[in-house]
């Protein structure tokens, strides 16, 4: 599929093997008419969403989100999906689409737009105000125009017609999109479930209804709780439950919640107003999201209810709530500061008590766990989410959630995503107890082509180009990609360097080379192995200069002696480090050589001149 830009070109249709195609489709790819569904991220995992939509010489794309990285990436601070394929294609991408304001939705609009010359990204109005925020700080607003969508607008181009419908979320002004084709309807939810007294606005059952009574080929529905039984509870529900927890605590109340749950921090604050506390917010993406709150009219909390963290010790501490970020076992946020007396503004006294908004993501648990011990250690009651205590509830819909959305659209074709590979098996199974065939559930992969033809849908066997990049800092370019797998090698075989003196003047080698070890070997231990070594690349060198050689050479050759040596004796790969330091005399000689080289040619060519 990276060739299809070339192939395209050439408007010569580009063959693909059948997967899970009906026999009455051609197994061809026709450029021109059939439409393309694929994503760039977002399948068989949690995060990085993107999800594109191609027919002839146009690119619709939704959402643009990060991963953030699991514990063996070492130093990463976001994986977002390779942009190589739309760079090829640039010319084609007409629009960029967001469905809501989380950060596996937009974090990666920033690394986008470096590599996409994009002028224009339509989001509905909170994400609208977060995505600003985030060009900003990049300082990435110039040209760029941020058009703001909700469940009424339109965005169309020469193939596409999209509409949007309202979903619930865990943060305002979420949408669900649908994506009408020359070839077919398709509808992606973004993240979603069904909540009967939400806080926020509802789920709008009669446009679902209608687009399903009308017919959707595809359906493309958020997996993340396919293995959660029944129904979630309401956010009302929630709230009475903070709002009990506010009145009874004796002394300071420290919440921790997800800063990007809008409509939760909503309900804490306006909790702890209504029960006489002044409120202090803590962590710097919490104080954005309360900013862009209150300048949208979402956090409508008066500013004396608010107090900074120099104004916490004039006040009575049953009249305090502190707000902060940390739920998930984060080492640099604000409540892990707090719980390691390291906090700037607070120290957890007695009588203190921490409640957690929120549950553990998968694989957060030993870092949350971390952070309630310490807690509990320096004198805190801390108090977590139960069934029996209803502290948090989920932003994305369990089981019975879906299968009202599936009976809500009735689509023909069902494409689970924004899962795992196990999220969307079983969600593909819900779909099939509701009624519709396994052969019309496709369980893809990020750079997987669902192919759209006359209402039909099949899975093409050529793919997209679908590479995670790592980025540390602001780097997108890839290198830090490169980096990490040193990272992993340093991490887990160490280092060698070897250490050669020469004198490049006579071709010879000055001392036998010196081998220093850290993370490989212990030296004491290894003394003998070491000492071989380093007669192996003497003996290796001896012979390379025996003829004209450069540097390269002869750390390529150090390199391919040294390498499988150390591999047969300890089974491990470290990393090999030849380090070749000429004589004095012989790097003096070759600094006199290159001023006259430049000499003779500067005046080389003012004589041409």
């Amino acid at each position: 599929m990276s060739e299809i830009n070339k192939e395209r070109t050439k408007r010569s249709p580009i063959r693909y093997s059948r997967i899970n195609a009906p026999d009455s489709l051609e197994n061809s790819i026709n450029h021109e008419t059939d439409t393309l569904v694929y994503a760039l991220g977002g399948l068989g995992e949690i995060g990085k969403n993107m999800y594109c939509y191609e027919h002839d010489d146009e690119i619709i794309i939704i959402d643009c989100g990060v991963k953030f990285p699991e514990d063996d990436l070492l130093g990463i601070d976001y994986v977002i999906p390779d942009y190589s394929y739309l760079q090829q294609n640039q010319e084609k991408v007409k629009a960029l689409i967001i469905t809501h304001g989380h950060e596996d939705h937009i974090g990666g609009i920033p690394f986008f737009l470096k590599a996409i010359r994009l002028k224009e990204i339509y989001a509905p109005r909170f994400a609208k105000s977060l995505i600003e925020k985030k060009l900003e700080e990049h300082r990435l607003t110039r040209n760029r125009k941020i058009i703001e969508i909700d469940s009424d607008s339109r965005i169309t181009t020469k193939h596409f017609n999209v509409g949007f419908f309202d979903v619930v979320h865990s943060i305002p002004d979420s949408l669900g999109v649908l994506v009408n084709t020359p070839n077919g309807r398709v509808v992606e939810t973004g993240d979603f479930k069904f909540d009967m007294t939400p806080v926020g606005t509802h789920a709008d059952y009669q446009k679902m209804a209608f687009m399903g009574q009308t017919g959707v080929t595809l359906l493309m529905s958020d997996s993340t709780n396919s293995s959660v039984p029944g129904s979630s509870i309401s956010e009302k529900q929630v709230a009475n439950a903070i709002n009990e927890q506010m009145k009874k605590t004796p002394g300071r109340l420290i919440v921790s919640t997800f800063a990007s749950n809008v409509l939760r921090l909503n309900q804490i604050l306006e909790a702890a107003v209504a029960c006489g506390r002044k409120v202090a917010v803590f962590g710097r993406s919490m104080e954005n999201v309360v900013e862009i709150g209150r300048r949208l009219g979402t956090i409508k909390i008066p500013n004396e209810s608010f107090i900074s963290g120099n104004e916490l010790n004039t006040l009575t501490p049953n009249k305090i709530c502190i707000v902060c970020t940390g739920s998930q076992g984060e080492p640099m946020a604000a409540l892990s500061r707090i719980a390691n007396g390291t906090h700037k503004y607070i120290k957890i006294i007695p009588g203190d008590t921490v409640l957690f908004s929120s549950s553990p993501i998968p694989g957060n648990g030993v870092s949350v766990g971390g952070v309630i011990n310490q807690l509990t250690r320096v004198g805190a009651n801390v108090v977590t989410n139960s069934p029996l205590t209803s502290f948090h509830t989920t932003g994305h819909a369990p089981i019975e959630e879906q299968k009202l959305m599936l009976n809500l659209i009735k689509p023909k074709y069902f494409m689970p995503n924004h899962g795992e590979y196990k999220m969307l098996m079983q969600h593909s199974a819900t779909a099939q107890e509701t009624g519709l065939s396994k052969d019309n559930c496709l369980i893809c992969a990020n750079g997987d082509i669902v192919v759209i033809r006359d209402g039909e849908c099949f899975i093409a066997n050529e793919r997209v180009q679908t590479d995670e990049i790592y980025v540390d800092g602001n780097d997108a370019t890839g290198l830090s990609t490169s980096v990490i797998k040193d990272r992993k090698i340093l991490a887990e075989n160490g280092m060698v360097a070897v250490i050669v003196t020469i004198d490049s003047r006579y071709n010879k080698i000055l001392c036998r080379p010196n081998i220093v070890s850290r993370g490989f070997v212990f030296i004491k231990e290894s003394q003998t192995l070491l000492k071989e070594a380093e007669l192996l690349v003497y003996e290796t060198l001896k012979k390379k200069m025996q003829e004209r050689t450069t540097f390269l050479e002869l750390k390529n050759a150090i390199k391919a002696t040294l390498e499988p040596y150390l591999y047969k004796k300890t089974n491990r790969n470290p990393i090999v480090i030849p380090v070749i330091l000429n004589q004095k005399d012989a790097m003096a000689e070759i600094q006199a050589k290159s001023t006259t080289r430049a000499k003779r040619t500067t005046k080389a060519k003012k004589s041409s001149n």
